[in-house]
């Protein structure tokens, strides 16, 4: 399995390592909600982190997969949603350290966290557009405006890390080969807490929210299964597989 958990004394690890762009099918969408679920349950973590290895955090889909099977898109759907919701549901705080791309399901994963930590030139985008599909909105205006969201979602461009830094979004920027080192750092700062008062606190927090993400992401995923019915979805994946010739990614 190209997902790794471990655990640091207080501190559990989700590690992506599945190359070459860490875009994921279905069987691997399907394990990341019970690895969550893992670190929620267990009362000697107190911080989670997700963190990844390669050239990039997370390139969403395997969207070779959903090309060859469209028919697996509602199995998706739900793991997709699962994932998403169990990191926000997560009883203790989450936290996501960036690098490279953070693409489609990336983009998700990391906009349910509770804090980023990221390294220079990391980058967001949602391409969904050109791909066929449809979601990830609700997690990206959890970390930036609404007109750059709608920006970013009807041209499938790119947002540089540093842009989400200046508008909170992420905590701390710092160089590569010193993310892996300042991303634990933080979540000792957390882990150092009580458990129960993390608990509560996150309770507190996502109660006190305007909207949960996850909700409008899954009225999101019926204009996605909308999308996949209509003959211009599966056009952008085959152009995008014949293009790529690789699994690649939302």
């Amino acid at each position: 399995m190209p997902i790794h958990y471990n655990v640091h004394g207080r501190v559990a690890e989700i590690l992506l390592d599945h190359p070459p762009v860490n875009a994921f099918n279905t069987e691997g969408w399907a394990a990341l909600p019970g690895l969550v679920n893992r670190s929620s349950a267990d009362e000697a973590v107190r911080c989670l982190l997700i963190r990844a290895e390669g050239r990039g955090f997370c390139g969403g889909v395997d969207i070779k997969e959903m090309q060859a099977h469209p028919e697996r898109i509602t199995r998706l759907n739900k793991d997709n949603y699962l994932t998403f919701k169990a990191i926000r549901d997560c009883a203790i705080p989450v936290v996501g350290a960036l690098h490279g791309f953070v693409i489609g399901g990336g983009v998700n994963i990391a906009g349910a966290c509770d804090a980023l930590i990221a390294a220079e030139g990391a980058y967001f985008s949602l391409p969904e557009i050109d791909r066929g599909a449809m979601g990830g909105a609700a997690f990206m205006s959890r970390m930036l405006p609404v007109q750059k969201v709608r920006a970013n979602f009807f041209t499938g461009g790119r947002v540089p890390v540093e842009e989400l830094w200046r508008h909170g979004s992420v905590e701390k920027v710092v160089p590569l080969e010193e993310l892996r080192d300042a991303a634990f750092a933080f979540c000792g700062s957390i882990a150092a807490k009580s458990r129960a008062a993390l608990v509560i606190a996150k309770q507190a927090l996502n109660l006190i929210e305007p909207n949960n993400p996850a909700e409008l992401y899954r009225i999101e995923q019926g204009f996605t299964l909308e999308m996949y019915m209509h003959e211009d979805s599966q056009k952008a994946r085959d152009a995008f597989v014949q293009n790529k010739g690789q699994a690649a990614s939302f």
